[in-house]
């Protein structure tokens, strides 16, 4: 039986104001075109199929026509979709009985009195699986945990629970391969900072892989933007996503899971998706002068591109040319791309007199750890200088977070 695991697709973002409809669609192509070359059994997507809650319209139809055309190509496929932490689980599940026609299969909530539900058995023509398809889960999603217990659960201990419950589910059915998907942060996973939503519920983010059963003969992770593998094990993985998502992750190897499972085996392959629109910054490294900048904007050379590129420039804060703007346009002239701003960078020194860049980039506060803001803010309070936040406060934040992220999707 083949697999293939991806996620985190984002449809519908908006990247630096620019649509990437286009490059959207040209990764959907070739993922019909792979699934039809490998002969893909089942097709699983790790959550975050959208960008927002509230994806546009056209994010919404290129799912649908994608599995349409899908389907076409490999009468046989199967489909499961979980949803992730930026997914509404309402939209999402409102299509559930007409996504079934498509023997595509969605799971948007964890239910705590019914887990069988996120529990789903797939038949194919080369073999069958039970799959684990547990979603996102959000507090509230959990809350029927607390009520059973003297003493409240954290989040990691409730998450470990909808698993444990899931995964005994699943042991009632005969026997099978067991593949397990998930969207969450698992503890160690390596994080793109900028482009990803913290998952602080509780004051906790990332989860024991121990949740994890070890008859899980392959464990579908979605949420980390870089492709990689848990606890050092290569069947429990995050596939990444298929395109950057930041600057930061120009350079990450974009990739699908190729898995091949029998009863006896599970073999793990990449599969590595083109890049379908550079992501440019420029410098690379350090800020560089003004006119070495331009020069470099000037010998971009875009002519084999079939989508226009990303570009954002860096350049020093102390540069005061008041014609920077001026410049930096001239040297674009006639060039195919989409401008993505200029950010300013300064320099200054700290306390070890050691050279830090400082970002005057309003796009990155979204990025910021909450809870790492209000300790900077403890630290340079004249009154508050060198105490330690408070436990009561740094708990009333964090369940302001929570409702926050729970109300993202309603």
């Amino acid at each position: 039986m083949k697999v293939l695991h991806t996620s985190d697709w984002h449809l519908g973002q908006q990247f630096y104001e620019h649509s990437r409809f286009e490059e959207h669609q040209a990764f959907l192509n070739w993922l019909t075109e792979t699934l039809a070359a490998q002969h893909i059994d089942l097709l699983l997507v790790a959550g975050d199929i959208y960008h927002t809650a509230t994806p546009p319209a056209s994010a919404e139809n290129q799912l649908y026509q994608f599995i349409k055309n899908t389907k076409q190509r490999c009468p046989d496929l199967h489909i499961v979709i979980i949803a992730g932490n930026h997914d509404s689980a309402n939209r999402i599940m409102a299509a559930k009985p007409l996504l079934a026609q498509f023997d595509t299969h969605v799971v948007g909530r964890f239910d705590t009195a019914s887990p069988k539900d996120v529990v789903l058995p797939i038949s194919t023509k080369n073999g069958q699986a039970h799959v684990v398809a547990m979603p996102f889960l959000r507090s509230s999603d959990l809350s029927h945990y607390n009520r059973q217990e003297e003493q409240p659960l954290s989040y990691n201990q409730a998450v470990a629970l909808a698993y444990k419950d899931a995964l005994n589910a699943a042991g009632e059915l005969p026997k099978a391969p067991l593949i397990v998907m998930g969207h969450l942060h698992a503890k160690g996973g390596d994080i793109s900072t900028d482009s990803e939503r913290n998952l602080v519920i509780g004051g906790e983010e990332a989860i024991s892989a121990n949740i994890f059963s070890e008859q899980a003969d392959y464990v579908a992770l979605g949420h980390l933007h870089k492709a990689q593998t848990v606890a050092k094990s290569e069947t429990i993985r995050y596939s990444g996503t298929p395109m950057p998502m930041s600057f930061s992750e120009r350079r990450y190897q974009h990739q699908v899971m190729l898995i091949e499972l029998s009863d006896s085996s599970c073999t793990v392959n990449p599969l590595y998706i083109p890049s379908f629109c550079k992501v440019i910054l420029l410098p690379e490294k350090d800020c560089v002068p003004l006119s070495e900048l331009c020069e470099l904007l000037s010998e971009l050379d875009l002519s084999d591109e079939n989508l226009a590129p990303y570009l954002r420039v860096k350049l020093s804060a102390h540069d005061t040319d008041t014609t920077f703007r001026e410049q930096i346009e001239q040297a674009l002239a006639g060039k195919q791309l989409k401008f993505c701003g200029i950010e300013r960078v300064r320099q200054e020194r700290n306390h070890q007199d050691d050279e830090q860049a400082l970002f005057d980039d309003v796009s990155q506060i979204e990025a910021l750890n909450p809870h790492s803001l209000l300790e900077q803010a403890f630290a340079n309070h004249k009154d508050m200088a060198g105490q330690a936040v408070p436990k009561e406060l740094e708990d009333l934040l964090s369940d302001v977070i929570d409702e926050l992220n729970t109300e993202d999707v309603l």
